[in-house]
């Protein structure tokens, strides 16, 4: 029988698993590894899935975390009324965690999180630009090459291009050339992409400034901008590649770790210099907000010159819950901890007792 206690649900698609799907379809070891550290958050969560579990039961729920492929067994036998699933990874093409807010949705269970049409747009940065563009957003126009050969052609660009996988995530495909001045190189990038990891290339203008970081939990339901947390995501380099990703997340993060190689951007609050832009993304988010529907938790990728002028690059519908960035977010914004930050907005959700913040 289904408990009718309030019960969180965790699904999130562990790395390993998505490690051996990946190789079993034919990818090389080293590129699966690579393409599977995208889920590094689910190896960096598990180690507190007890504390979670205690926030939670401090706040008169339950808590379990389930592993994707279990979804949807598991889900048959819980309560729709008194349960609550969120989603901690998302993917549409090499990650399936998009599936189980969908399976959610099936269930008739409650949700935290954006809908899942949404899970699908975030993982094909092409297709989400042309959305971004056409609710009027200043996302920068992009090409797209696959394998060497041009679907889309790029604009001009004076000051070069920036070329990224189209459908992967946490800078895997991303590196040192990664942004060139030569429309060849481009799609010698996308040769080595597809051979890779068989992905698409975006290519979108090179627009020089700092990379700003905006963070979205809503604790409290029914918050809006005001809980946005906006930073400067200041790593000492123009722009972060693969191999500094593969630094700070997941296995991979703790061996660079422990020998000494982890070098944690510095996250600085962009209203203490630039208030204005500060003012424009929560402007952004706010339309991110009503026009697209991002709610819940989500995550920003913006580019900002010194003129003020603001780039949206992206939007992350599962951002990385256990990476500093949110930790600090959490911490700063709310005054927890982040276990404490995801059984509070559960608890606010399922058992309508007002938050301790």
């Amino acid at each position: 029988m289904p408990s009718h206690k309030p019960r969180l649900i965790l699904v999130h698609e562990p790395e390993k698993a998505c490690l051996d799907r990946l190789i079993a379809d034919g990818h090389a070891p080293e590129r699966a590894a690579e393409i599977a550290s995208y889920l590094a958050q689910s190896t960096d969560l598990a180690p507190e899935f007890e504390a979670l579990g205690l926030a939670c039961q401090a706040r008169g729920l339950s808590f379990m975390a389930v592993a994707l492929d279990d979804a949807a067994s598991m889900l048959a036998g819980e309560d729709r009324d008194t349960t609550l699933v969120w989603t901690l990874t998302d993917g549409i093409a090499y990650f399936r965690g998009g599936a189980a807010p969908a399976l959610a949705r099936l269930g008739g269970f409650k949700t935290i999180g954006s809908d899942d049409a949404l899970f699908a747009l975030c993982q094909d940065k092409f297709r989400s630009g042309a959305v971004l563009g056409a609710l009027g957003l200043p996302v920068p126009q992009a090409g797209l090459a696959r394998d060497g050969k041009w679907l889309v052609e790029p604009p001009a660009s004076p000051a070069g291009w920036f070329v990224k996988p189209n459908r992967l995530g946490a800078k895997i495909g991303i590196w040192a050339d990664s942004r060139c001045s030569d429309l060849g190189h481009v799609l010698e990038i996308s040769r080595r992409v597809f051979s890779a990891y068989r992905d698409d290339v975006v290519v979108q203008p090179y627009v020089a400034g700092r990379n700003v970081r905006a963070s979205f939990l809503g604790l409290v339901p029914g918050a809006g901008v005001e809980a946005l947390g906006v930073a400067f995501v200041d790593s000492g380099a123009d722009f972060q590649t693969m191999a500094d990703s593969l630094a700070l997340y997941g296995d991979t993060g703790e061996a660079a770790k422990a020998a000494g190689h982890y070098a944690e951007p510095e996250l600085v609050a962009v209203a203490d210099s630039q208030p204005a832009v500060d003012a424009g993304i929560r402007a952004i988010a706010g339309r991110l907000m009503g026009g697209l529907g991002l709610r819940d938790v989500f995550s920003i990728d913006l580019r900002v010159e010194a003129d003020d002028t603001v780039h949206l690059i992206e939007f992350e519908v599962c951002p990385g819950l256990p990476c500093f960035d949110f930790r600090t977010y959490c911490s700063q914004q709310w005054g927890l901890d982040l276990a404490d930050a995801m059984a509070e907005t559960a608890a606010s959700r399922l058992s309508g007792q007002e938050p301790r913040v």
